[in-house]
């Protein structure tokens, strides 16, 4: 191997969504890395819908960018329809999504990266993982060059021992026309790690011009949605186009049923643990049988090509029943399939081996992030490999790790769970997850979050006291409201007390009380509105927070030996051993642990402290 002449203090490995944040928040924060991925022209690549955002998951999106990433500014760049989702519905479960130009994306992507100071981007393959006395030294790869660093992020995607299905027809492949990474399984194996298999796959796509859009139903966009916090004008920057709904038919579920033996999902072939919340075409027909039909959405891949994402018939049915199948389908009784929908099985490393840091528990300085980790989609991805590449950078700097609790961010949330729950099926993010969803808004991130930018390096000062001069305004105002009377339906009552009725918007105050209420912008007015209008809510959220706060605060020692505590059940002793949990609250969530298992434990932590 020749050895690199420059050494890092962090290795990024992969160039997908969770590479691509692990690498700006390290070199962001004076960290010198290397982006290392097997091709430079497939960085930010979407390889699957181009589409970011959704349910929980632009909650994540908008907690990025409050800490400093770039995915929700690279969307609002190259997006090409904006829509907030659950609009209608109460705030905590409202979430924007965007439809991006898929070349667009990446290419912006890709340049953002190479702009970025401190970040060098090299095209190679992963071979071998280099580790001395349990600490990582370096990478080798296919290409016979050997790259020091301090640290190792690993952010594989589904290129681990990738392996594509399409009916009987199956061969080996990172996502449809790029290589597998072999090398990187066996090494991680040879290191000690456990590994599973996990499957998920995408829709065909086909020929825009081939569509029949009378027979679908037209879904434009909605107007002022955007996912970065930073004023960045003028906004869309692309030109806005429509999505188009349509549905399966009689005809659709009976090629599916009578061919589904040829799925290869159902004879076997395919062993890897598909999502079930995104389902493939097969496994609707069969699960949910009694629907007379399905939804599904027509989504552009970009403004300069044809190709339509046709979303929800995910399938890796052989090509011949797609065929017949999206033919069945009102709209695209002549579409011309221009890509085949397939399956992939991909390597990951099971539960329990990572802390809440995204370090691993066995090897010091590596960090998993992505689907290596269990998890789905590009959002999920994005949020570890900030975290990550965070960590990296304090494990290089001898400083304690960054960790953010389930009552600070989604992101939060998602790692505890990781870290503590066994997966059997991909982990895809929702707001069910979070207790606390109602303080979890996408439309509060910046709130939430971005003074932890701040104190990273990874938010500048300006944003900052922009940041400082919202929440001052947000306090004042909110206090003012509350201490303003006027006259209305024959009493006085405070405007605070206006604004809490059902029928009453920040905005219909405006227009009513113009001499009384300060028009502060759309993002402004609706933070006081809701903080008044929730405000029982909230702070009975807040309380319920402020009583776990302090099993967070008593730490458990990384050596603890478990099994000498007397009292403790064996179950739950296993349970922390495997897990090796930092505080008393994480512990508390573990399964199999119960309330009097942490009394035991607090009992016994106290008599040693």
């Amino acid at each position: 191997m020749w050895k690199y002449p420059d050494a890092y203090d962090v290795i990024v490995i992969g160039g997908g969504h969770a590479g691509c944040e692990a690498a700006f928040a390290a070199a962001r924060r004076g960290a010198s890395t290397l982006l290392l991925t097997m091709n430079l022209d497939t960085i930010g690549k979407m390889s699957c819908n181009p589409a970011v955002g959704g349910i929980a998951k632009g909650h994540m999106v908008r907690e990025i960018d409050a800490l400093g990433g770039e995915m929700g500014k690279c969307t609002d760049a190259t997006g090409i329809q904006f829509r907030m989702l659950n609009a209608t519905k109460g705030p905590a479960v409202q979430a924007p999504r965007a439809q991006s130009d898929k070349f667009a994306y990446q290419n912006e992507m890709k340049h953002r990266i190479e702009q970025q100071p401190l970040l060098d981007t090299k095209q190679g393959t992963i071979e071998d993982i280099v580790v001395e006395n349990g600490k990582f030294v370096a990478v080798d790869t296919l290409e016979g060059i050997r790259y020091y660093g301090k640290t190792l992020i690993l952010s594989a995607g589904t290129f681990m021992r990738g392996l594509l299905h399409i009916g009987e027809t199956n061969y080996s492949g990172g996502r449809a026309g790029d290589k597998p990474s072999v090398g990187l399984s066996a090494c991680l194996e040879r290191l000690g790690f456990k590994l599973g298999r996990l499957k998920t796959g995408t829709p065909p796509r086909v020929n825009k011009r081939s569509i029949d859009f009378s027979q679908t139903e037209e879904q434009k966009g909605d107007e002022g949605v955007r996912f970065s916090f930073d004023e960045e004008a003028p906004f869309p920057k692309l030109p806005q186009v429509s999505c188009y709904i349509t549905y399966t038919s009689a005809d659709t579920k009976k090629v599916v049923l009578d061919n589904i033996h040829r799925s290869p999902m159902y004879s076997g072939k395919i062993q890897g643990v598909g999502p079930r919340y995104c389902p493939s075409i097969e496994d609707k027909m069969k699960r949910f049988s009694d629907k007379e039909r399905h939804q599904i959405f027509l989504e552009p891949e970009g403004l300069d090509t044809q190709e339509m994402y046709v979303n929800g018939i995910s399938s890796s049915l052989p090509f011949d029943v797609q065929f017949a199948l999206i033919h069945t389908i009102p709209g695209l009784e002549k579409a011309e399939v221009m890509r085949p929908a397939y399956a992939i099985e991909y390597d990951y490393v099971t539960s329990g081996q990572i802390g809440l840091s995204l370090e691993t528990k066995l090897i010091e300085g590596i960090f998993l992030a992505g689907q290596i980790n269990g998890t789905s989609g590009y959002e999920e991805a994005a949020g570890q490999g900030m975290m990550a590449g965070i960590n990296a950078v304090n494990r290089v700097r001898g400083l304690e790790p960054f960790i953010l609790k389930r009552s600070e961010a989604y992101i939060g949330v998602m790692i505890d769970d990781l870290v503590r729950l066994g997966l059997e099926e991909p982990y895809r993010m929702f707001t069910s997850r979070a207790e606390h969803r109602l303080l979890l808004r996408q439309d509060n991130a910046d709130l939430r979050l971005r003074g932890y930018g701040h104190d990273l390096g990874l938010i500048d000062d300006q944003r900052f006291k922009r940041l400082q001069y919202k929440k001052q305004t947000i306090a004042h105002e909110t206090e003012r409201l509350k201490k303003t009377h006027r006259p209305y339906d024959g009493k006085s009552v405070s405007l605070a007390q206006l604004l809490c009725r059902p029928e009453f918007s920040y905005k219909k105050l405006l227009e009513h009380f113009s001499d009384s209420v300060v028009d502060h912008g759309s993002d402004i007015n609706m933070q006081i509105e809701l903080s008044l209008k929730y405000a029982g809510y909230i702070d009975r959220q807040n309380v319920e927070i402020s009583k776990l706060d302090h099993l967070e605060k008593i730490r458990i020692e990384s050596n603890c030996n478990f099994k000498i505590i007397k009292g403790l059940r064996t179950e739950a002793a296993e349970m922390l051993a495997k897990i090796q949990p930092i505080n008393l609250a994480q512990a508390s969530r573990l399964s199999g642990v119960s309330p009097a298992d942490i009394s035991v434990l607090m009992v016994h932590l106290k008599r040693k402290n």
